[in-house]
């Protein structure tokens, strides 16, 4: 090998690893993921609880168990941090869970008990780019409620867990008729918290939800969101280039919304999600925002 192929090698060696390391999936060893409590940070969490308490109303909702926040810091990825305020508290969240129907669909799909059809493909993108409900409902109905159940309890996921709070659940087709099936705890038909949402979107980032592939494919459906409300219509302004996988839902009071960020620059990339039981919820969701990338500047 002369110098001028080292010298080659040497770049398209370098470009490859570089573009490991800023695609999606994020190619990760199993043994790295880790469970959300273990990368709790202290002082990005108290960062947190102090930009957040900072506007009374904020404070207000925090204190009534109204409002729940939870981040995770993807800037470095031999460091993941995690926070959350209220991670526990599972609240109505409307069409957020959706997520959870596409989870189910691509397990199912994955293990040849659903057919990956023009039909259905069509249905899990408008069920989570513009949030159909007539989408969402075929696919509920294609699936059943037990194996969207046993997916969001599999111990591979533990999206959903009594003992800790409850967290992603759909029991309910978005109709206004059917069966339904509620979870457990406090028997809403359409729950998140924000640890389980914020562990959804981990482990999709990592490919690790069915896997690598189905992961990418769940990507593919959730970036470029149709609707650009909430934490949207804020990045829309000050990260115009950043990628944005999301998923929201809103339904009377109740207001949540989840998004990975992957900007170019490492430092913006982060998973933030946010559940609010109040009449300005979609507002308090946009202006979270900024207070929370200051956070993850700082800290």
């Amino acid at each position: 090998m002369n110098r001028f192929q080292a010298l080659l090698f040497t770049i398209i060696f370098a470009t490859t690893i570089m573009f490991g390391q800023n695609d999606l999936p994020i190619q990760t060893n199993d043994l790295n993921i880790k469970p959300l409590g273990s990368l709790l940070n202290k002082e990005l969490q108290t960062g947190l609880e102090l930009e957040l308490n900072k506007i009374p109303k904020w404070k207000n909702l925090i204190q009534q168990n109204k409002l729940a926040v939870g981040v995770i810091d993807l800037s470095n990825q031999n460091q993941i941090e995690y926070a959350r305020i209220n991670g526990n508290n599972m609240m109505y969240a409307a069409s957020l869970p959706k997520i959870a129907i596409l989870l189910a669909a691509m397990d199912a799909i994955e293990k040849g008990e659903l057919k990956e059809t023009p039909e259905v493909k069509n249905d899990m993108k408008l069920m989570i780019s513009k949030s159909n409900n007539q989408a969402a409902t075929r696919m509920i109905d294609r699936l059943g409620f037990d194996k969207i159940e046993t997916v969001l309890t599999d111990e591979k996921y533990q999206l959903y867990d009594e003992e800790h709070g409850g967290g992603l659940w759909v029991g309910k087709r978005y109709a206004s008729s059917g069966k339904t099936h509620r979870e457990p705890l406090k028997n809403l038909s359409h729950a998140a918290t924000v640890n389980q949402v914020c562990r959804f979107y981990y482990l999709l980032a990592n490919g690790k939800l069915v896997n690598k592939e189905r992961s990418k494919e769940m990507l593919g459906i959730m970036e470029k969101p149709a609707l650009h409300h909430k934490f949207v219509n804020t990045l829309d302004q000050i990260a115009p280039n950043a990628r944005l996988f999301r998923k929201s839902g809103s339904w009377k009071n109740f207001h949540s919304d989840s998004i990975l960020v992957w900007g170019k620059d490492p430092k913006r990339r982060y998973i933030l999600v946010a559940l609010v039981n109040d009449a300005s919820g979609e507002k308090i969701i946009r202006n979270l925002v900024k207070p929370v990338e200051k956070v993850l500047a700082k800290y």
